[in-house]
C-alpha cells in the first residue's frame, strides 16, 4: 500500500497499492467502485478514475491561473508527477500537472484521458491537496479544444500561430483606427503609441488571429458552457512580439469581451528546447519589464513557454512580474528520465542514443533547434560512467530531447516496441531515483524564479 493514499470514506477505506508490478485501487467496505461488500481490488481505467475524481474532489483539476505563480510541468511519460508534487509541496506555486499538446499526444501515443488520469492518480497517491490544473496545450482546432474541455481540462492554451501573418498581409474585421491613432497609452511609465503605418502593420499581423480567438472563446467559454481558463499563445512565430503588439492584442481581446488569463509572447532571443536562454540577458530583462507592465494593466499574467532550463532569465521573470507568472516546462522531465537510463542501463542508453542520430532529421520537422551534432561526443569515446555527462552538453540534450516521440514509438518488423517497454520497466524499477532527480531539477526552476517556500 502507498501509505499517503489511504483515505477513509463514509464506511469504507480507499487506497492505492502495487500488485504484480502494477498499481491497483483497493476499496474496503462499501463498494464505491462496484463489486460486493468487503475488499475489492480494482483495475484502474478511465471510468474508475472518473469515479475517483467524483469521490475525492482534490484529485480533479481546477482553474488555477488566478493564483500568483503557476507552473506547467508537462509529463510526456505519465510517471513524473511524484517528483513534481514534492517540488510543489515545498514551493508556494501551483502545478499544471496535466499539460500536453496534440503534437505531444501523437508523438507519444497517449490520449488526454491518459494524461488526466495519470495526474489524478498520483495526486491521490501522494495526497496532494493544494490543487492542480489541466492544460490542453497549444490547441489550434475546435475539435481538439472540445476534446480537452469535455474531459474536464481547466485551461486551454489557444495557439494562434496559424492565423498570425508575419508579412502583415492579414485582415481584421474591426475598424479600430479611432481607438488607437493619435493617442498615447501610458503603461507604468512606458509610452505605447501607433502611427497609421504601425497600426496597419499590427492589424495585418494579428487581425485574423484576434478574430479566431474571439470565435473560439464565444464557442466554448462564453456563457459558462465550460468552466475553463484561456491562455493566448502568440509565441510560435519567427520574430519577437514587440510590446506594442502585446498591448494591441490584449487591448482588443479585452475590448471584444474575451476573458483571458495569460498571454504568451514570443520573447527576444532564443527559447529553444531543453537548454538555457540564448541571447542578451540584459536586453531580455528590459523587454520583460515592459511585457510585465502591460500584463498588469490588462489584468493577465505573462506566460513563458519553452521554459525548461531557462535559468539565466528566471530571476528577471520573477522580479519583473512581481512573482505573478505562468511558466511552462515539459521536455526537461524526459531528459531527466533519460539521464536515469544512462546511469542505470548504459547499454540501453547507447542503443537509444545511436538511434536518435538516425531519427534527428525527422524530429526537426516538429521542433526548431540549432543543434550542432558534430559537438556531441562520439559514444565510443565515452565510458559508461561518462554517459551522464552528455546531459550537460546542450547539443546532446537537444538530440535526445526532440527525438522522444520517435524513440518511444519505434517498433521492430513484428510490430513490437523496440525501446518503450524496456524504458518503462527501468523507470518503474528506479521510480524513487527519478522522483528525487525531478525534485532537484524542477526545484531549481522554482528557486531561480524566486518562488517562496510554503
Amino acid at each position: 500500500m502507498y501509505e499517503k493514499s489511504r483515505h477513509d470514506l463514509d464506511g469504507a477505506v480507499v487506497y492505492l497499492a502495487e500488485k504484480d508490478g502494477r498499481d491497483v485501487l483497493v476499496c474496503g467496505g462499501k463498494p464505491y467502485f462496484g463489486g460486493d461488500e468487503g475488499l475489492n481490488v480494482i483495475k484502474i481505467d478511465h471510468q474508475v478514475m472518473n469515479r475517483l475524481r467524483e469521490l475525492f474532489p482534490f484529485t480533479a483539476p481546477v482553474p488555477v491561473l488566478n493564483r500568483d505563480r503557476t507552473v506547467g510541468v508537462g509529463d510526456r511519460l505519465g510517471i513524473a508527477a511524484p517528483g513534481h508534487l514534492r517540488v510543489f509541496e515545498k514551493y508556494d506555486a501551483t502545478p499544471v500537472l496535466a499539460q500536453q499538446s496534440i503534437r505531444e499526444l501523437n508523438l507519444t501515443g497517449r490520449t488526454y484521458e491518459d494524461v488526466l488520469d495519470a495526474a489524478s492518480l498520483y495526486v491521490f497517491r501522494e495526497n496532494f491537496t493544494h490543487g492542480f490544473g489541466a492544460d490542453g496545450d497549444h490547441l489550434k482546432k475546435p475539435e481538439d479544444i472540445e476534446y480537452a474541455l469535455s474531459l474536464g481540462f481547466t485551461m486551454i492554451t489557444l495557439d494562434l500561430s496559424d492565423h498570425i501573418h508575419a508579412d502583415a498581409l492579414g485582415a481584421y474585421s474591426q475598424n479600430v483606427d479611432d481607438i488607437y491613432l493619435g493617442k498615447t497609452f501610458d503603461v507604468e511609465g512606458n509610452e505605447i503609441a501607433f502611427t497609421k503605418s504601425e497600426l496597419d502593420r499590427v492589424k495585418g499581423i494579428y487581425g485574423d488571429a484576434l478574430d479566431f480567438a474571439v470565435k473560439m472563446y464565444d464557442q466554448f467559454l462564453k456563457g459558462g458552457k465550460y468552466k475553463a481558463e484561456f491562455e493566448i499563445s502568440i509565441d510560435e512565430t519567427g520574430t519577437p512580439t514587440k510590446p506594442q503588439e502585446h498591448y494591441f492584442v490584449a487591448s482588443e481581446l479585452q475590448r471584444r469581451g474575451v476573458k483571458f488569463m495569460t498571454i504568451a509572447p514570443r520573447f527576444i532571443g532564443e527559447f529553444q528546447k531543453g537548454i538555457d536562454y540564448i541571447g542578451d540577458v540584459n536586453e531580455f530583462d528590459a523587454e520583460m519589464k515592459v511585457h510585465a507592465a502591460i500584463a498588469r494593466v490588462f489584468g493577465h499574467k505573462v506566460s513563458v513557454h519553452s521554459g525548461s532550463d531557462k535559468f539565466s532569465v528566471f530571476p528577471s521573470v520573477g522580479k519583473n512580474t512581481l512573482q505573478h507568472y505562468h511558466v511552462k516546462t515539459a521536455g526537461t522531465n524526459w531528459l531527466e528520465a533519460m539521464r536515469i537510463v544512462a546511469k542505470c542501463d548504459p547499454a540501453l542508453y547507447r542503443e537509444i542514443h545511436a538511434y536518435a542520430f538516425e531519427a534527428f532529421d525527422e524530429a526537426t520537422k516538429y521542433y526548431h533547434v540549432t543543434t550542432d551534432l558534430s559537438k556531441v561526443p562520439p559514444l565510443d569515446t565515452l565510458s559508461d560512467e561518462q554517459l551522464q555527462g552528455l546531459f550537460e552538453n546542450d547539443d546532446a540534450r537537444q538530440l535526445i530531447h526532440i527525438t522522444y516521440g520517435l524513440i518511444l514509438s519505434l517498433k521492430d518488423e513484428n510490430g513490437n516496441s523496440v525501446f518503450r517497454d524496456r524504458l518503462y520497466a527501468l523507470w518503474r524499477a528506479h521510480e524513487e531515483e527519478y522522483a528525487e532527480a525531478l525534485y532537484k531539477h524542477i526545484g531549481r526552476h522554482l528557486k531561480e524564479l524566486g518562488c517562496p517556500e510554503r
